[in-house]
């Protein structure tokens, strides 16, 4: 059996679920996409192809295995994509809450039941429906819960708002004893740069104390503010604009010293290094034309 245990996004990671490129489909139409990013790169002729995409997810396997961490791999849904596993459920502390996701991505988790049935039934959760939510919008950080959402009377109209806030409440009941901070996230169907598809997309805790984070992402400043008080101005790096397009907030920590970075981000890398983190450098370029990155293929398991 798996003893899951994930209180924050960067102790030492044992177990984790890393999504799989193959059999990824072909090229969607434009009307299938499920943010603008994608839309743009299916629409520009440079949405990436199977087989770049299958050599990028497995040099992050040879860093999980340079590290010992356990992987899981989901089984094969032909002609699918199922990249990003942190999507479809999350673990916090000891309990794995199933995503109520778009209706459209449901085999996702059922391709990952040889992972599910090693794990007590009692501690795996699926929210009502009216809760909806996204592991890219859930961070457990010790005792804080931080959660992207979007809460506007146009919910609906964004397929690109994903974390509703009758998910943030569900949540909080499920762990009263954790703090569940909520944030409101500034949504576009059609804008990738004006588009903070999840949290973990313009923010993210990495080490003990520090923090990547992009303004703009955030609808509220004071909600922004409050962040960068939490992590002191001196402990947090600001991404610009581009930089979030690009997902540099979405890289992914094995320990509180090893991050997994796209070896593009260079101005981030540098920070890194000098901040005295080892960089583990991917290639993850064409994987991020999809809106997601690192984080968003991960979903840990078990830290310790």
């Amino acid at each position: 059996m798996l003893k899951l245990n994930v209180s924050n996004e960067t102790s030492r990671l044992r177990a984790v679920v890393l999504g799989t490129a193959v059999s990824n489909g072909s090229t969607p139409k434009v009307e299938d996409c499920y943010d603008p990013k994608s839309k743009a790169h299916v629409m520009a002729g440079t949405y990436p192809l199977e087989k770049d995409m299958i050599v990028e997810i497995e040099s992050v396997v040879a860093v999980f295995e340079k590290y010992n961490v356990q992987v899981f791999r989901p089984n094969i849904i032909k002609d699918y994509n199922q990249i990003f596993s942190r999507d479809i459920a999350f673990v916090i502390d000891d309990i794995l809450i199933k995503a109520n996701i778009l209706p459209d991505r449901d085999k996702e988790i059922e391709a990952l039941s040889h992972v599910l049935s090693k794990i007590d039934p009692e501690k795996i959760i699926k929210l009502p429906e009216e809760c909806h939510v996204e592991g890219g919008d859930v961070m457990p950080w010790n005792d804080y819960i931080f959660v992207g959402t979007y809460s506007g009377e146009d919910y609906e109209d964004y397929i690109t708002a994903r974390t509703n806030i009758d998910a943030v409440i569900a949540i909080q009941e499920l762990f009263p004893s954790k703090t569940v901070k909520s944030f409101e996230l500034r949504k576009s169907n059609t804008n990738a740069k004006e588009n903070a598809l999840h949290l973990d997309c313009c923010f993210q805790p990495i080490g003990k104390n520090k923090a990547i984070l992009h303004k703009n992402g955030f609808l509220i400043e004071s909600e922004y503010n409050w962040l960068v008080n939490f992590f002191g101005k001196e402990n947090v790096f600001e991404i610009d604009k581009d930089e979030m397009y690009h997902m540099n907030s979405n890289v992914f920590s094995i320990s509180e010293d090893v991050i997994i970075s796209e070896k593009n981000f260079t101005r981030l890398n540098t920070w890194l290094i000098k901040e005295g983190f080892i960089v583990e450098e991917v290639s993850y370029a064409e994987i991020a034309k999809q809106e997601g990155l690192l984080r968003c293929s991960t979903m840990p398991l078990i830290r310790d």
